[in-house]
């Protein structure tokens, strides 16, 4: 008797099969030839994105190292960029709003000097007389944004016929969102 063969499915590969396993290494090696040149491409622009914010000031020099002078310099800027920005952030206008509402009948503002830093601000005034600048400086130390308001000094002006007084009061402008 001869020998039964129950093959459903023949041995031999068909050649579609060996076409398909041909284009898909042919895609996996053009992807990867194709991202070495994207990779080139993107260090290329990269370096001369660097060399243009050097030429600009934007970034520093890699191979030159700061000298203790241009170190300090470099320390100054930056406190007066955190400075500015501390003054930025300051509720400017509940202060100002503050200032107006007050009754200054008697009281003239002359500047404001705002320290951040400190949490302060400066007033210097004139005022009619000694008792409108002492009320005056109640009505500061009782508004909502000002606390440990003090006269720093005051002059009374004798050559002028009303004999007003300048002043300058110092109080602490702190603020929950504003104060680092």
């Amino acid at each position: 008797m001869r020998r039964l063969e129950l093959d459903f499915q023949p041995r031999r590969t068909p050649l579609a099969a060996w076409v398909v396993l041909g284009v898909g290494v042919s895609l996996v090696l053009g992807a990867v030839v194709l991202q070495q040149n994207v990779s080139q491409q993107q260090a290329g622009l990269e370096q001369q994105l660097h060399q243009v914010e050097q030429k600009l000031g934007k970034r520093p020099q890699q191979g030159s190292a700061l000298t203790p002078a241009q170190s300090r310099e470099q320390s100054e800027k930056l406190a007066q960029m955190r400075s500015v920005s501390q003054q930025l952030q300051r509720p400017w206008e509940r202060l100002f709003n503050m200032l107006e509402a007050m009754p200054q009948d008697d009281v003239a503002l002359l500047t404001l000097t705002p320290d951040a830093r400190k949490g302060q601000v400066r007033i210097s005034a004139e005022a009619r007389d000694l008792e409108a600048m002492l009320a005056f400086h109640k009505r500061l130390e009782a508004s909502d944004e000002l606390h440990d308001v003090s006269l720093l000094n005051h002059e009374i002006m004798v050559k002028q016929p009303e004999h007003p007084v300048q002043f300058n009061l110092s109080a602490t402008w702190e603020t929950g969102n504003a104060h680092p």
